[in-house]
């Protein structure tokens, strides 16, 4: 069964730096463009960035400059390194490929 499993969401603050992963099972991550989004309280889902399978990479403008996104392909798994958080970037983030989504995890930026 494909799945993907995301981690490393905690609460920060502004200022600080969060390293999210995404890990795939069932399917082979560097053969799809992956993607991670987000969800804010009462807002739509947004992309944030996205990694091809030859690794070029594009970022949502509210993320350039401050998050990077990456694959392992020897560990079948993505992250989404974000760096001076903002109180804006409080969301669950998910990680999105193959026609999958996992579960998403919480990051909460407060001070």
């Amino acid at each position: 069964q494909a799945q993907l499993v995301e981690s490393g969401g905690d609460l920060v603050q502004p200022g600080g730096s969060l390293s999210l992963s995404c890990a795939g099972s069932g399917f082979i991550i560097k053969d799809y463009i992956m993607t991670w989004y987000r969800q804010s309280p009462g807002k739509d889902r947004e992309w944030v960035a996205q990694i091809t399978p030859y690794s070029m990479t594009s970022y949502a403008d509210s993320a350039k400059g401050r998050f990077t996104i990456s694959r392992d392909n020897a560990k079948n798994m993505v992250y989404l390194a974000m760096n001076s958080l903002k109180l804006e970037d409080t969301a669950v983030y998910y990680c999105f490929g193959g026609g999958h989504w996992g579960q998403g995890t919480q990051v909460t930026v407060s001070s």
